[in-house]
């Protein structure tokens, strides 16, 4: 518990750095909607890189669930039903709010944009309220 804190901190500047080079070598912001919708509707000679990030993303929490299976400890213990139904509404709110998180909160922000302040408080506050209804009805724990 105590590491806890140095793990979010070194997490977080490998997030930062990753953004960082992705926008220097690629031009690109690293919003995790914008790269799976363009894999998913492909443009030639824009898919390759697209995949590979995609793939990326789950080698390394394949990665991390081999070396250190104990990080995922503190997943919820919730029915598949309720993981599909978040799954769903964070789909829409990615639709709804013309991006995600990653591209919003950490990228649109670290480059000043009103837009993407906004539409992180408004995801940030929308995950607040879900969490406390949820609890409310007994869903989550």
């Amino acid at each position: 518990m105590q590491q806890d804190w140095i793990n979010a901190l070194v997490g977080g500047a490998i997030i930062g750095v990753s953004v960082s080079l992705m926008l220097l070598w690629n031009g690109r912001v690293t919003g995790i909607s914008g790269i799976i919708n363009g894999a998913i509707s492909p443009v030639k000679g824009d898919t390759g890189w697209r995949v590979l990030f995609i793939v990326g993303l789950f080698l390394g929490g394949l990665t991390i669930k081999i070396v250190n299976p104990s990080a995922f400890s503190g997943a919820l213990a919730t029915d598949m039903w309720t993981k599909v139904v978040a799954g769903l509404l964070v789909g829409f709110g990615t639709l709804l709010g013309s991006g995600c998180t990653s591209g919003h909160g950490i990228c649109g922000i670290s480059r000043m944009s009103p837009r993407s302040l906004v539409a992180t408080l408004v995801f940030v506050g929308s995950g607040m309220a879900a969490v406390a209804v949820f609890k409310q009805m007994g869903v989550l724990p």
